[in-house]
């Protein structure tokens, strides 16, 4: 009996370290969307009781203390255009689902995927190799300046806990 108890407290052990370890590994802007994932799509939406695009964009990037508009087109008009080769976490990726110009956004998240409140699925991650957003891709931006991004989206373990 002793030894299964020891054995399921060390494991209970190597859980919690291993979970605090890759904890620690998330940028404040992660924590930020990996609490946001699952939220339902809400139009007009900008809390975790709901959100539409820009709305969830808006709410990420005021939790890192940038403040952005709550308008696809409006974030467009902002930052510094990147190219899709260039491409950094935090970066504003927009898309054209309407046929009427720019009308979707999201967050560069890395390895070819971003974050953003779909229609049909809510907060979700999403691959822009996806044909759905190659086909509709129009651009992206850079909002956060280099030290802004170093401060809250690069992994560290001195970022601090976001709520």
């Amino acid at each position: 009996m002793k030894k299964k108890l020891a054995a399921a407290l060390l494991s209970f052990s190597i859980m919690l370290t291993i979970g605090a370890a890759s904890a620690s590994a998330d940028s404040r802007m992660d924590k930020v969307i990996d609490k946001a994932i699952g939220t339902k799509y809400v139009s007009g939406g900008e809390s975790t009781n709901g959100f539409d695009c820009s709305g969830f964009t808006m709410y990420v990037f005021d939790k890192i203390g940038i403040n952005l508009p709550h308008q696809s087109g409006s974030q467009y008009q902002m930052g510094t255009a990147i190219s899709r080769d260039n491409l950094r976490e935090g970066d504003l990726v927009f898309f054209n689902t309407s046929g009427r110009g720019v009308s979707h956004v999201g967050i560069y998240v890395g390895n070819g995927k971003f974050a953003h409140a779909s229609s049909s699925k809510g907060v979700t991650i999403s691959s822009l190799s996806d044909n759905y957003y190659v086909n509709r891709y129009v651009g992206a931006k850079r909002i956060m300046s280099t030290d802004a991004y170093h401060a809250v989206a690069t992994d560290s373990e001195e970022n601090d806990d976001v709520q």
